[in-house]
């Protein structure tokens, strides 16, 4: 199954968080920070963007943004084009 975002939105595929911290204590899911990170999968209409975002851009966005979506063993993001706060370039 396929999401295609529409409007001015795009789906993400969050980054993991850390599961260990530095002293190497292993964190529960529970006491996990939540991601900030993530990869844009997919973006809506580019009639309606207001920015160049494309799929498998990096980016940045605030710890509770969007809508989490469930699908095929993956947990998604989908967020407005404007909750996106930056685009990594490597």
């Amino acid at each position: 199954m396929k999401i295609e975002p529409l409007g001015a939105r795009v789906l993400v595929l969050p980054m993991e968080g850390e599961s260990q911290t530095p002293g190497g204590v292993l964190l529960p899911e529970t006491a996990k920070e939540k991601p900030q990170q993530g990869t844009i999968e997919a973006v809506g209409s580019s009639e309606e963007m207001t920015t160049d975002l494309k799929v498998g851009d990096r980016v940045l966005f605030p710890k509770y943004t969007g809508t989490e979506i469930k699908l095929d063993g993956k947990t998604y993001l989908l967020m407005d084009e404007s909750d996106v706060l930056a685009r990594f370039n490597d």
